[in-house]
């Protein structure tokens, strides 16, 4: 099908959706002049955008300790989102998997226990044999689910990680960075079952005999920080303390990561110091909204004469106060859509750019579908054209 880009009648419509993106723009200031980080290494990032708004050592590697445990609760998630596991799955645990050291739920081996209750323990509390248990439900054993993890991580861009267990236990071959440990949160939250379980504070765990185990969110500032609504904290000898955090005020979300600090006290202190600066002086501009219409586009051979067509998702970009311009949205679209088309098929692209550069093209679909005219139908349609 023929292309064409959107001219003036359709880019009027383009800035109405696009929410004025051509005045926006980050002018990053020197933050580590701002920003006193003493932990080995961290990083702020705008989640949208995946706008870096500080950073100190982003991609060195180094151990993470428990925070390795986010890629075991992302395989999970997208487990239960691709209906491979629903939250009322029994998982047998095994002698392996409650015999884990370091933070644990204490489960019990050879009985079964919900999906939902180990993801829960994972998540809130870091339990190494909930973790465990859930890698070998998945792939049979940990080191199996530990070569999954990598292949997801290398899938998704984290090139400065290497896993070599599902907790995060001490492993001399193990290791990530803030930034990728910055992407493998990001992806996590895309999941908005995630939020039902890393936002609780206090819960428990009821093993099948009826014993409890109390749980508690390693992740203080889901209490004690403004927005803060998930995360995951690590701490060994090796690592010290560790912490991938996320925050959301307004439309701006932010995901801090620290790793290396001295101590507890110092990974949240120093987690929400760079929050504040990013909350202070940036924000977040929706530059594509997926609820708005871009265009109704004709149909041909179609049993409708037209559908409208959206882009697949938002996309916002983080502007730092008192500055402007930067970004550019482009739309192309076919002019015509031959049926039949089923809902989400792409018909066209958003592309945003900034100084030159491609930041992210974004496929605009249709949100119906379009079934085609039977041979019946159509040459009653020539009928009545006569």
């Amino acid at each position: 099908m023929k292309r064409f880009y959107i001219s003036c009648v359709v880019c009027i419509l383009a800035f109405a959706i696009f929410c004025g993106g051509m005045q926006c723009s980050v002018g990053i200031a020197q933050a580590s002049d701002i920003v006193d980080i003493s932990s080995k290494s961290a990083i702020l990032m705008e989640e949208s955008s995946g706008e870096i708004l500080f950073s100190k050592e982003e991609t060195k590697h180094l151990p993470v300790a428990s925070m390795v445990k986010m890629m075991t609760i992302l395989i999970a998630l997208e487990e239960l989102e691709e209906g491979n596991v629903t939250l009322d799955t029994l998982i047998t645990t095994t002698e392996n998997a409650s015999s884990m050291g370091g933070s644990q739920v204490f489960l019990d081996p050879y009985v079964d226990y919900r999906f939902e209750d180990l993801l829960k323990s994972v998540i809130m509390a870091s339990a190494n044999d909930a973790s465990v248990a859930l890698a070998e439900y998945f792939n049979g054993n940990e080191n199996a689910f530990t070569n999954r993890m990598n292949k997801r991580a290398k899938e998704l861009g984290m090139s400065d990680t290497h896993y070599a267990n599902c907790t995060g236990l001490p492993a001399p071959e193990q290791y990530s960075s803030a930034k990728d440990t910055a992407v493998l949160l990001k992806e996590i939250l895309k999941h908005d079952i995630y939020h039902n379980y890393s936002t609780i504070w206090m819960d428990e765990l009821v093993h099948p005999s009826g014993r409890k185990t109390e749980l508690v969110n390693t992740n203080r500032l889901i209490r004690y920080y403004q927005g803060c609504d998930g995360g995951k904290t690590g701490s060994t000898n090796e690592a010290g303390c560790c912490l991938g955090a996320s925050a959301k005020r307004g439309d701006m979300r932010l995901i801090s990561v620290i790793v290396g600090a001295e101590n507890s006290k110092t990974r949240f202190n120093e987690s929400a110091t760079l929050f504040n600066y990013g909350f202070a002086n940036f924000s977040s501009e929706k530059l594509v909204n997926a609820d708005e219409m871009i265009a109704c586009l004709p149909i041909s051979k179609g049993k409708q004469a037209s559908v409208d067509v959206f882009a697949s998702e938002d996309f916002s970009a983080v502007v730092k106060k008192g500055t402007k311009a930067g970004y550019d949205v482009s739309v192309e679209i076919v002019e015509t859509i031959k049926a039949p088309m089923k809902k989400g098929d792409i018909v066209g692209y958003a592309t945003i750019t900034k100084d030159g550069n491609v930041v992210k093209k974004i496929a605009i679909v249709a949100k119906e579908d379009v079934k085609a005219l039977s041979w019946f139908e159509t040459a009653q349609k020539i009928v009545e054209k006569w």
